[in-house]
């Protein structure tokens, strides 16, 4: 029996499994976290009252972005939940270590979005 050789997908075809694999990640957070969902929620009006302020354009940037990274952290803290999850669900201390820091990801990225949010509405 012959060993499986894996063949890396390379230029255009890698870039198109990336975008299908990432896309899949995204609708599986819309249908699944409800974390994301609401802040999904969130981010959709405050980024459409974000261009209604008519702020300049690198205010309405930087508060769009702040929201987008809301939404990376809790990318990142579903993906270590996940992770955690699937390797057991008893209880282990370093499993909850896990947890809890992606959980401090989310906050302080909520915290730093309500910060850039603050001060350019300061601004106003």
């Amino acid at each position: 029996m012959q060993p499986k050789v894996i063949i890396k997908r390379t230029g255009i075809h890698r870039i198109i499994y990336t975008v299908v694999h990432s896309v899949n990640g995204i609708k599986w957070l819309c249908k699944h976290e409800a974390a994301f969902q609401q802040e999904l929620m969130l981010f959709v009006p405050l980024t459409i009252v974000a261009f209604w302020l008519k702020l300049p354009t690198m205010h309405t940037l930087l508060v769009i972005l702040s929201m987008v990274f809301v939404l990376f952290a809790e990318m990142v803290n579903t993906a270590i939940e996940t992770v955690v999850d699937r390797v057991g669900l008893e209880y282990h201390i370093l499993s909850g270590v896990a947890k809890n820091i992606g959980s401090a990801l989310v906050l302080l990225s909520m915290v730093c979005s309500l910060a850039v949010w603050g001060v350019i509405l300061s601004l106003l």
